[in-house]
């Protein structure tokens, strides 16, 4: 037995070495990799980052965000990293979807990923510095926690596994974006509206109740309640007991105690500004929902220029999101558009912050679409589906493309796009074939809309003046405008520093209808651009939203009027129509309706912390922990070295035994190996049996 033990160990070392000379072979590649990434290694103090050559100048501010990020978090969780942490960085979606680091297919929601085996984190960049910043936050939350519960007294990863994904998540989400968060504040209105608010126990066993926002809402309740410290605490002590018995112990209630305070604090806070708002059911008119043969998730409305017919995702045939086309008049499906899991061509639809466009005469639809690891431009007729056109950008550089909208003489497609990890708006020129940049800065450039004269571009950007680059401080999504024959922009001031997205043209050209969440509830707006003054045009209980706070969720009929847009209900998303011409009712200068305070519907309770607050310090702190401009220097990274390390060890097994023929010995042991990137993959395995002269 001592012989067989050395010479697993001599194959296992052998084995560690022998793929590196193999590598043109694809040696235990497990997904198709359509481009070749020549990572870099960056070492700071306590990261190793990997990133590539095509966005160097967003790497560098990555680079400085995750520095912040970890003097932030070990001075909460009292905790530093005993080594530094690998942090795989890609330009964008598309590249993601292509990492090796995981298994199987990425969906388009995955943000980041944090995993346990190598203690990495793996993630694209955002389409704006805003969105990085928060999964980088999220996902080194993530870090922390299973640093923690591997170190020692940690109780281990087994600690970790065995906790609700409320508790993980949540946590995740509201040390990385604290307590003001309108989009989690619609998730508790919602249930509360329908009496449907969950205690601890249900968020633990029922998957409804999505982890991210309830989680997110409980701990701020539990930070703003019993202090931020405590927050940790639970945390640390739920590893070795469990969380009941960590919330009895730190918080001194019981679950089921602090489910009724947590439900009766988000009632007293939000019940008096829900009354008088329109129930979700009854604004404007429903087009789509279960009830009228769409899905649950009914989202990314595209109206067609004439008003009669609207394009929409939705997840109703279960298998994936896919594209359909419905009559606005009755709801009625017409057809499928697109489906990911019926086109060979394409892997997945781009549906939480893209939405598509119909062309001036309404005969073809475009829309975006993942493919061949980039974005691609599809264009079909509306009339039966057919696939006209597919346009690749990937040579012009663009990693990923969303938000395409179609000029109103047909000839132009306008839309957001990446060049190195930062967004900026281009023109496609349909006739020729060319692309145009229209913008080159580090702002994100969003969500473009054309004027019905053709001269101008609505959209929205981060380009409000809070934004210091220098700081890594981002304005919130302002309404901007770019002059084509100038290309001058133009800022709007309306309603303060609040998202505001999804700019629409009315057909007069001098209106733009948007989406703001001013108040804490997202709702349309609408400007008048000579004057200056705003109307509101919608008061929904919960809000006019999309999956996310800059997905699509308005759409205004370049011709008619008509107005089309999604709005939150019942954990999911149903269209509703208003008329063209809805002017918004009151109207409101603009210099009036600046919010002086943070609106108490903007923040999740409770409205003012009893107790000593570490989150929302440090949130609005941007240079503690920040490294100066020019302190990263890329010439320093050094060639990605694809050596292999153990990942894990089987479980070893032995028997052995007598009988009057001889003695029999029989076991196993295996052992896993891949290298930083999961480019590489070796499983090793050893087992005998039989006689001693078997063996």
């Amino acid at each position: 037995m001592r012989r067989v033990a050395v010479t697993l160990t001599s194959l296992l070392a052998l084995l560690a070495v022998a793929p590196l000379a193999v590598e043109a072979q694809y040696f235990g590649r497990n997904k198709v990799q359509y481009d070749d990434f020549d990572f870099q290694v960056l070492k700071t103090d306590h990261f190793d980052i990997h990133y590539y050559r095509s966005f160097e100048v967003a790497i560098q501010d990555v680079t400085r965000m995750s520095e912040r990020w970890y003097e932030r978090l070990a001075r909460t969780f009292q905790h530093e990293f005993e080594t530094a942490k690998p942090l795989i960085v890609y330009a964008d979606h598309p590249d993601f979807q292509q990492t090796n680091t995981l298994q199987g297919f990425i969906n388009p929601g995955t943000g980041g990923v944090t995993e346990s085996l190598k203690n990495r984190v793996i993630m694209p960049l955002a389409s704006s510095y805003a969105d990085t910043d928060h999964v980088l936050g999220h996902e080194l939350v993530h870090a922390f926690q299973y640093n923690i519960a591997q170190s020692r007294g940690g109780g281990g990863l087994q600690g970790l596994v065995r906790l609700p994904l409320w508790l993980v998540e949540g946590m995740a989400e509201y040390m990385s974006v604290g307590r003001e968060d309108p989009l989690t504040a619609m998730w508790m209105r919602d249930a509360l509206l329908r009496d449907d608010f969950p205690t601890i126990q249900q968020m633990t066993r029922e998957a409804r109740f999505f982890p991210y926002r309830f989680g997110q809402a409980l701990w701020a309740y539990i930070g703003g309640t019993y202090g931020d410290d405590a927050v940790v605490n639970v945390y640390r002590r739920s590893l070795r007991i469990g969380f009941p018995g960590a919330i009895q112990q730190v918080l001194g209630v019981s679950p089921d105690t602090l489910s009724v305070q947590w439900r009766e604090g988000v009632r007293e806070a939000y019940e008096p500004f829900m009354e008088g708002r329109t129930a979700p059911a009854e604004v404007g008119t429903l087009i789509l929902g279960p009830e009228t043969g769409g899905g649950r998730q009914n989202v990314s409305p595209s109206v067609s220029p004439d008003g009669r017919y609207v394009a929409f995702s939705s997840e109703k045939d279960l298998f994936s999101v896919d594209l359909y086309l419905a009559e606005v008049a009755t709801g009625r499906i017409i057809r499928k558009l697109s489906s990911a899991t019926s086109d060979p061509h394409s892997d997945a639809l781009r549906y939480i912050d893209a939405s598509g466009t119909f062309s001036p005469d309404g005969s073809r639809f475009a829309y975006v679409v993942f493919a061949g690891g980039s974005n691609q431009l599809v264009i079909v007729d509306t009339d039966d589906g057919d696939v006209r056109e597919r346009i690749d950008f990937e040579d012009a550089g663009i990693g990923s493309m969303n938000h395409p909208t179609w000029s109103p003489d047909g000839r132009y497609i306008a839309f957001s796009g990446t060049i190195g990890a930062i967004s900026d708006l281009f023109l496609w020129d349909l006739e020729t074939e060319e692309l145009t940049q229209l913008t080159n800065d580090k702002h994100a450039d969003l969500q473009p809309d054309w004027s019905p004269d053709g001269r101008t571009l609505v959209f929205a950007s981060d380009r409000g003046t809070t934004t210091d680059f220098t700081k890594l401080v981002y304005s919130n999504f302002q309404l901007a405008t770019l002059d084509l024959a100038t290309r001058g922009v133009r800022v709007f001031d309306v309603l303060g520093d609040v998202r505001h997205s999804n700019p629409q043209f009315a057909p007069d050209g001098r209106s733009i209808y948007f989406l703001s969440d001013a108040d804490g509830f997202s709702d349309i707006y609408r400007l008048d651009m000579p004057t200056g003054e705003v109307g509101r045009v919608t008061e929904v209980a919960t809000g006019v939203s999309g999956i996310v706070p800059l997905s699509p969720a308005l759409s205004v009929a370049d011709d008619s009027g008509e107005i089309l847009f999604s709005v939150f209900s019942e954990f999911g998303f149903t269209i509703h129509r208003l008329p063209a011409g809805s002017p918004g009712a009151p109207v409101l200068a603009t210099a009036d309706v600046g919010p002086r305070e943070t609106p108490p519907g903007r923040i999740l309770p409770p409205g003012e912390p009893a107790r000593f607050n570490l989150i929302a310090p440090y949130l609005a702190d941007p240079e503690t922990g920040l490294e100066p401009e020019g302190t990263v220097r890329l010439a320093e990274a050094s060639d990605y070295d694809p050596s292999l390390a153990l990942d894990y060890l089987g479980q070893p097994t032995l028997g052995v035994g007598a009988d009057q023929f001889g003695g029999y010995v029989g076991g196993g042991a295996s052992a896993y190996f891949s290298d930083m990137l999961g480019n590489r993959i070796v499983g090793v395995s050893l087992q005998a049996q039989g006689t001693f002269q078997d063996i």
